[in-house]
């Protein structure tokens, strides 16, 4: 049964009528998983959210046409882990950026995707790199909201006093992605200085 459903999907993704497509991958955080479109990477939904949930959000937001299609999303999956596994620290994925909210949340995100690997700066930094130095509360609301984490570094975004802030995938989450960009085993405590560039 498995392999006619494989060739339904694969007929479908041939045949234009496949919109989203997702995959899942196993990560040190745990089971993440990834969708997207023919305009690229448009999802990444770390261990603490369901797939279910994604599903539904990828459905309301973007297309009911949502299947699993490992396929698509070889090369997100591959860089992934790579990334996990300490040998890439950028990626060089297409991104669809449409379930990122336009305007000033948006230029947060595209911002926050330079932030070079292992450096962090503060939700101020941010909000000035996207035009708007005072908005620093609302360059965190969009940094939380980030559909694609990881790939687009939110965690690398601290409080100014280079405490970890926030993070939707959780603090240990985001302790275990900026170590493992230090080459550390852990964060320290008070967090790190943020980069001065």
């Amino acid at each position: 049964m498995s392999e006619f459903v494989d060739q339904l999907v694969a007929r479908a993704n041939e045949e234009g009528l496949l919109d989203v497509a997702y995959a899942t991958l196993d990560t040190p955080l745990g089971k993440a998983a990834v969708a997207a479109t023919p305009l690229g990477l448009v999802r990444v939904a770390l261990p603490n959210e369901s797939l279910d949930q994604m599903l539904t959000g990828l459905a309301a937001k973007l297309s009911p046409r949502v299947l699993e299609y490992p396929a698509r999303l070889d090369e997100a999956r591959r860089e992934l882990e790579e990334y996990f596994e300490g040998q890439r620290d950028h990626f060089e994925l297409r991104l669809d950026w449409r379930l990122s909210h336009p305007g000033f949340y948006r230029r947060v995100l595209r911002a926050t995707s330079r932030v070079p690997f292992g450096e962090v700066i503060t939700y101020r930094d941010a909000a000035e790199r996207a035009g708007n130095p005072r908005a620093f509360r609302a360059a965190g609301t969009a940094v939380g909201s980030n559909p694609i984490p990881i790939v687009v570094p939110c965690h690398r975004i601290v409080a100014t006093d280079g405490t970890l802030g926030g993070y939707a995938g959780g603090l240990a989450a985001k302790r275990r992605l900026l170590a493992l960009e230090r080459g550390k085993t852990e964060v320290p405590t008070g967090g790190w200085e943020p980069s001065r560039r």
